[in-house]
């Protein structure tokens, strides 16, 4: 294969069409899509030899493919990583990234405000494996601080925070990790690498969920793991080799083909979630609106500092918790109900009743997920049309 001219100064527009791609001799100006399992060796020499990593070449699509490959390149120049591996779902990121990594006896510190299912494998999962953790303020880095023990070998946060939108201090939470000698993970999915790039900020390893905004339509599953080549090479590559939680190569195409449009797209999602947050919080019966850039929002300094845009997530909270909650829910007429993110359809989730509804009351409360608590992930629709919907839809709160 034929590698496409190398990454310049590229700006991240053109990283996202460009970074990464690789031509066969047929010179397709679209990448190519390999769906297969196995590679053929002109010799069993060859094949000894690519088993001992002596020449390069793949082996097997559970070890590498090659539109996977591009699809890694492009997102490692996007977030500004040295490596990338793409992963079946983004839980399977998540969870490779604590178990390639950590053992029996270590310590994991984690922001308290995160998705639910993250909060599970913390608190639920990783304990039946000896290692235990603690959960603290993510915006308090007086926290995190008095949270680390000699055991601790990683902190975890998600900014911004899924369903409260709440803002984590990259660069103050890395610093610490590294006075300290663990590593940090973000969980970048929410603002995607179009409007925040954590391993600038001192990150070690980024994760995602490419099922939201990297692919922006709501059609493929996938996740990936960004980090730095000592990481990869002592920790992660073992495990995903041997584990075989890998995304499809088709996936990975949709996803790479997503990246062409990522910073266009994300730059409407913002600008529309923006108008809407105006909109509702200028509604009587909605009681709180949270989002980013709203100089309301407690973290807006924060936000500004280390995003380029607020995002396309909008929460809310509206009269009469659960019930005033689903009676907007009932009245919509252009928006669906999901509990999905980042698909250019706008969609609203009731998080107390699906995405955090198997948390206690009390982790509910501690999360900020009360019962009139809505999510709406803003699409690109016309902002109008969506405006309208929910003005109607509110006559019935």
């Amino acid at each position: 294969m034929a590698t496409n001219k190398k990454p310049g100064k590229w700006r991240k527009r053109t990283l996202g069409v460009r970074a990464g791609q690789e031509r066969t001799p047929f010179q397709e100006t679209s990448e190519a899509l390999f769906m297969t399992s196995g590679y053929a060796y002109e010799t069993p020499e060859e094949a000894e030899a690519r088993f001992k990593g002596e020449i390069g070449g793949y082996q097997y699509s559970r070890f590498g493919n090659p539109t996977v490959s591009m699809f890694e390149a492009r997102m490692a120049a996007l977030e500004g990583a040295p490596v990338a591996r793409a992963t079946a779902t983004g839980m399977a990121a998540v969870a490779a990234t604590f178990f390639c990594a950590l053992r029996t006896g270590d310590h994991v510190v984690a922001a308290q405000a995160m998705f639910g299912s993250c909060l599970h494998v913390i608190q639920q999962i990783l304990p039946r494996f000896g290692i235990t953790h603690s959960l603290v303020e993510g915006a308090d880095l007086g926290a995190w601080e008095a949270a680390m023990t000699p055991q601790t070998r990683m902190l975890f946060l998600e900014t911004p925070s899924n369903p409260v939108l709440s803002l984590v201090d990259i660069k103050g939470v890395a610093a610490i990790a590294e006075r300290h000698g663990a590593l940090l993970a973000v969980d970048n999915a929410f603002a995607s690498p179009a409007l925040q790039r954590p391993m600038e900020l001192g990150a070690h390893i980024v994760v995602h969920s490419s099922t939201k905004y990297i692919d922006g339509q709501g059609r493929a599953l996938g996740g990936v793991i960004l980090c730095r080549q000592d990481f990869l090479d002592k920790y992660l590559q073992v495990y995903l080799r041997n584990t075989g939680p890998s995304i499809s190569p088709f996936n990975a195409w949709l996803h790479l083909k997503s990246l062409e449009t990522l910073d266009l797209r994300m730059q409407a999602h913002c600008d529309n979630a923006l108008k809407i947050a105006d909109f509702l919080a200028g509604q009587t019966k909605v009681t709180k609106v949270i989002y980013p850039f709203r100089p309301d929002h407690p973290q807006y300094d924060l936000a500004r500092a280390q995003m380029d845009g607020g995002g396309g997530v909008v929460a809310f909270e509206v009269e009469g918790g659960k019930a005033g909650a689903f009676r907007l829910g009932n009245g919509l007429k252009l928006i669906d109900i999901s509990n999905n993110l980042g698909d250019t359809k706008s969609l609203l989730t009731h998080p107390e009743t699906t995405t955090h509804q198997k948390l206690t009351p009390a982790a509910r409360a501690a999360l900020g997920v009360t019962s009139g608590l809505l999510r709406l992930s803003v699409g690109l629709e016309d902002a109008q049309d969506l405006c309208e919907d929910l003005g109607q839809a509110l006559k019935a709160v």
